[in-house]
């Protein structure tokens, strides 16, 4: 989705409300039959400081985290249904609609996310949202930038954050209305030295939007987001070393930097009463740069000085860029057939994508932030992504309870990829159509529960690195194709005894035909290589459930809630393993059988709290299942949970005082095992950790 979504208003219900669902008719979007939540950030009351994945989008259901936080690397990415959180590669994320990583169809990586003191809400559609949002296959995450405050020519709003390990944030924003203007800007610094050596980061981010009505049929608006940072990275831990100590580091010269920028231009116009047109055109322009001491030898090579040379090996420094140009128009026209009451949405995509990599570059023998070069590239590869896509889905009410909702997508893409490589590389292309079907419904079972299923087709395309060889004995299988999958949901949501309780429990299951590996082969000459391909398939299927209720509340004269109990639980049971291949019967990397998350919420007065229990299952870091090895990439990722504790008191009209401790049992963990940045090896989470902000709002 990159046509901006319509605002949603959220009037005071009978109970405090921190996530809802979205409705099935949604600006320019339908969403009949699919999973949805819209998580609402200043009523989470979560660390927003630090952005806190576990914390503010605790209560999805089966959401996991790749923790790297405590290794200097602040993007943690997220994952739903037992698929890959590594940078949430898996995910379709987007800023107010518009795609934020790097590129979505050849480089899916995320390394940029706004501060959630910015954020309004954040949106979340499950794999169903395939056929309107385009690539993913584990669904859509929209983060919702604030808006000026309506009938205010300008509103300040200032935080401050300190905490343990030198964290220090500084956050403002200003905003407003007058006449046909709306406007918002933020600017953020945030600093922190780091739960282990070596891990300290800092960065500086900021937005700016502004919104015209030209006329009351007819809205213009432009945003820009930038980001600015430098973090260092203290490496992984073999088993043995975070066995020793969690907070140990053994690299102390690795360093990463990621600016972004992304800037887009909208246009909503409606130009008879039953026509919505969006046209959103988007632009970003970033870069990924790291020097460091590279993974050979894993963890347990040392960063020494050599005592020949009197000084450390040189380091490899990597560069890439990215550049991609988007266009989305979007239609949404109401209309009857036969009689039925329906809408159909519709829309066609045009996305021209470039990326240039360098690496395996000789740098410095420092330890300072040096991108400098010493000597060549061992590769330097210009890889470029066309895309056009067209999609309609249509909804149609058969009488006042059920709408049906069949819909279609077609993507046509080109891959290519031109330069050179310490190896025997051509130049690939690759050209493909993928059509894309499904079909969603709903039943309003009572003015306030309703039925929702859907049965979806989505791909994950071929990524740059499966269109070059890795090594001197890497080859690509010429019949490798894009990952499809099927999502599939069946469930139940809405609310009872006036809005106290709320609930979503539903069942899903997602295949997926040809995840993209590497394959040990042999030669009609006896010799062994390895080979790019689609390796096997694989199922995710389970029970995802969130269920609330507030079993005390109480309110004062003016109706305002004067005291309130809340309990939740969010729960995912998920099955996640390969059914072809030689990893036929073995669990998928990276999914835990069991994600549950619980909390209770107290509030009397201007006072609340939260707290928060994480617990995640075990899961594996490789296809084998591999309990235990001397290589810390593959092994299994030990279960853990970690509780978390937050609280807010409202000092006044405008000012807010919060403080908490992250994993306040002080619990060592780790969620993640790499071979890359910023690893190799173990990424150990951060330990107890605690925090103050006090808030000036408008």
């Amino acid at each position: 989705m990159v046509g901006r979504l319509a605002t949603v208003r959220v009037t005071a219900p009978a109970a405090p409300r921190t996530i809802t669902f979205l409705p099935d008719r949604y600006g320019t979007v339908l969403l009949t039959g699919k999973r949805t939540e819209a998580v609402l950030v200043d009523s989470v009351g979560a660390n927003t400081a630090q952005n806190v994945a576990r914390q503010v989008l605790g209560r999805i259901p089966g959401l996991t985290v790749a923790e790297t936080e405590g290794s200097g690397f602040p993007s943690n990415g997220i994952a739903l249904r037992g698929l890959n959180p590594t940078q949430s590669i898996e995910m379709n994320v987007r800023q107010n609609g518009v795609m934020i990583a790097a590129d979505p169809y050849g480089y899916p990586e995320t390394y940029y996310s706004p501060p959630m003191e910015a954020v309004e809400r954040i949106e979340i559609v499950r794999g169903a949202g395939g056929l309107q949002f385009g690539p993913q296959l584990g669904g859509v995450v929209n983060y919702v930038m604030r808006r000026g405050v309506a009938a205010r020519t300008a509103a300040l709003d200032v935080q401050q954050t300190n905490g343990s390990f030198g964290l220090a944030n500084t956050y403002g924003s200003l905003g407003g209305e007058s006449g046909r203007w709306r406007w918002f800007t933020y600017a953020q610094r945030h600093t922190q030295g780091g739960w282990r050596p070596n891990s300290d980061n800092a960065q500086t981010s900021a937005y700016a939007a502004l919104e015209i009505a030209i006329t009351p049929t007819l809205t213009a608006s432009a945003d820009y987001s930038m980001l600015r940072n430098r973090i260092h990275m203290p490496g992984g831990l073999s088993d043995a070393q975070l066995a020793s100590g969690a907070r140990q580091s053994f690299r102390a010269r690795n360093w990463l930097t990621s600016p972004w920028n992304i800037a887009s231009v909208s246009l909503d116009w409606q130009p008879v009463k039953r026509v919505r047109v969006q046209s959103v055109t988007s632009v970003l322009g970033s870069s990924r740069s790291l020097v460091w001491r590279n993974e050979d030898g894993g963890p347990g090579a040392l960063d020494e000085i050599d005592p020949v040379t009197g000084a450390f090996v040189p380091r490899e420094v990597e560069r890439e860029g990215f550049r991609n140009l988007t266009e989305e128009l979007r239609v949404l026209a109401d209309y009857r057939l036969f009689g039925a009451r329906s809408s159909l949405a519709t829309g066609v995509r045009w996305f021209n994508g470039t990326m240039h990599r360098q690496g395996g570059g000789e740098g410095s023998t420092g330890s300072d932030f040096d991108l400098s070069l010493v000597g060549p590239y061992e590769y330097d590869i210009r890889f470029a992504n066309a895309n056009v896509a067209a999609w309609a889905e249509n909804a149609v009410h058969l009488g006042s309870r059920l709408t049906l909702q069949p819909g279609l997508r077609i993507e046509t893409l080109r891959s290519r990829a031109d330069g050179y490589t310490d190896t025997s590389f051509a130049p690939q292309s690759k050209s493909r159509a993928v059509p894309l079907g499904g079909l969603g419904a709903s039943w309003i079972a009572s003015a306030t529960t309703g039925l929702y299923a859907n049965v979806t087709q989505a791909y994950r395309p071929i990524d740059y690195s499966s269109l070059t060889p890795v090594g001197s004995v890497s080859r690509i299988d010429p019949q490798l194709h894009d990952t499809r999958g099927v999502n599939a949901d069946l469930g139940v949501r809405g609310t009872l005894a006036d809005d106290r309780i709320r609930f979503d429990v539903g069942i899903f299951r997602l295949s997926v035909d040809g995840r993209i590996g590497l394959v040990s082969r042999t030669d009609s000459m006896g010799a062994t290589f390895t080979e790019r391909t689609n390796v096997a398939n694989s199922v995710h299927q389970g029970v995802e459930s969130y269920v609330e209720v507030t079993p005390i509340l109480a309110r004062g004269l003016d109706d305002a809630v004067t005291q309130s109990v809340t309990v939740f639980n969010s729960l995912a049971l998920i099955d996640a393993h390969y059914t072809s291949g030689e990893f036929d019967g073995r669990g998928v990397e990276y999914a835990s059988r069991v994600v549950e998350r619980a909390g209770l919420t107290l509030a009397r007065g201007p006072l609340g709290s939260t707290l928060l229990a994480s617990v995640v299952g075990s899961a594996y870091g490789d296809a084998n299942n591999t309990e235990r090895s001397d290589d810390a990439v593959i092994g299994r990722i030990p279960a853990y949970t970690v509780l978390d504790w937050s609280a807010t008191m409202r000092m006044g009209e405008h000012w807010r005082a919060q403080a908490g401790v992250n994993n306040v049992a002080g619990r060592h963990y780790f969620t993640r095992r790499t071979d890359e940045y910023p690893g190799p090896g173990i990424i150990p989470a951060i330990g107890r950790s605690v925090y103050f902000s006090i808030r000036v709002t408008p």
